[in-house]
């Protein structure tokens, strides 16, 4: 009797093997693609604040809805010299959130000459809440929070780049 009962659990695990391999495969795709970002390209964002520092940035390009919509979330972590510019078709008030995203992040908000006209200063980690500077822009370059403290970036600042 105990022998048919050893065999019960074998048979079933044969029966629900190949679906559990199939699932397990499924989810680690799935991990992987969300820990890989997506992005357009990358270019490099080059600024001069007012006491003369040239602020340079290896920022990866946010262009299709896709990438915009992606961001950088999931990322542990953000070099100082790292951002993401995002780059809108036209010039409007373009809302964010920080959803999905484990690490605090300075948002520059960029009209089409390229000036600073908002910035946001730290943003709280992993919130659903609508962030916008109120004025419309034509880019956004996100970098790690602080960034814009530590190194004197202030609104009408103008950042160069080119796409």
């Amino acid at each position: 009797m105990s022998a048919r009962y050893s065999v019960f659990p074998l048979f079933v695990l044969r029966a629900w093997a190949p679906l559990l391999v199939a699932c397990a495969a499924c989810c680690s795709c799935k991990a992987d693609r969300l820990a890989k970002p997506v992005v357009d390209s990358s270019v490099e964002v080059r600024l001069v604040t007012a006491s003369g520092e040239l602020v340079v940035v290896k920022a990866e390009l946010a262009i299709t809805d896709e990438a915009r919509r992606r961001g950088l979330m999931y990322r542990d972590r953000l070099d100082d010299s790292e951002g993401m510019l995002f780059v809108f078709q036209e010039e409007a008030e373009h809302p964010f959130w920080m959803k999905n995203t484990k690490i605090p992040l300075d948002m520059l908000f960029l009209d089409s000459g390229r000036s600073v006209v908002g910035i946001l200063r730290n943003t709280r980690p992993m919130s659903e809440k609508s962030l916008t500077v109120g004025v419309p822009s034509r880019y956004v370059l996100e970098v790690p929070g602080g960034f814009c403290d530590r190194h004197g970036i202030h609104s009408r600042d103008r950042l160069e780049f080119s796409l």
